[in-house]
């Protein structure tokens, strides 16, 4: 099993904490890494995206000038694709981009980012997160104390003062043990995790 030192908010060390290797030292699949990453982006997606045919663009009923001896090359219609005001060849309709991963594919996929970031020493443990006010520059303080920039914090459980602290640090984003995603651990440089939310992973993923 891995050990990791567990920092207060003042970036000392107060102790170590034992990772499970089930989670945390599991072989990195990067294929499932990528199909997780693609698979929300492409979830994401609205599929809003509209042009008109040929057969969807108003006017050009009406042979634009008859088929021999003008000397021009023959038209059927001044909406033909290659006309000024003409429709889309090909054109993209409304469609859905999204796809499936099986659960166990979501779940190897979470756990080989997470070791990932472990192996790379970029995986930071706190024994707590704890504000007693809403104070944005009071979060950026604790940052610079566990000397991190672009982070991801995982809690627990959502502390309203933490997370609202957090709101307005471009570099940052919170996200509950419910609602880590790989896309968002593999973003940011480094994730912060408090000592609870590491427990509770491991017992949700273990």
């Amino acid at each position: 099993m891995a050990t990791v030192s567990v920092l207060n908010m003042e970036g000392k060390e107060v102790g170590t904490m034992e990772l499970n290797d089930a989670v945390f030292g599991v072989n990195v699949n990067e294929h499932l890494v990528h199909m997780a990453v693609v698979q929300q982006l492409a979830n994401n997606r609205q599929g809003t995206q509209k042009a008109k045919t040929r057969s969807e663009v108003r006017g050009g009923g009406r042979k634009p000038w008859r088929q021999k001896g003008t000397g021009h090359a023959r038209q059927g219609s001044t909406r033909a694709p290659q006309w000024t005001g003409g429709g889309v060849v090909f054109a993209p309709t409304p469609r859905d981009y999204s796809f499936k991963m099986n659960k166990k594919e979501k779940r190897a996929a979470l756990k080989s980012a997470l070791t990932s970031k472990v192996q790379e020493n970029k995986f930071i443990v706190v024994d707590e997160l704890k504000f007693d006010e809403i104070k944005t520059k009071k979060f950026v303080e604790v940052m610079k104390n566990l000397n991190v920039e672009k982070a991801l914090v995982v809690l627990n459980n959502n502390d309203v003062n933490v997370v609202k602290s957090a709101a307005n640090v471009p570099t940052v984003k919170t996200a509950s043990t419910e609602t880590i995603n790989v896309f968002d651990i593999l973003k940011y440089n480094t994730v912060v995790v408090t000592k609870a939310a590491v427990e509770t992973i491991q017992e949700v993923y273990a």
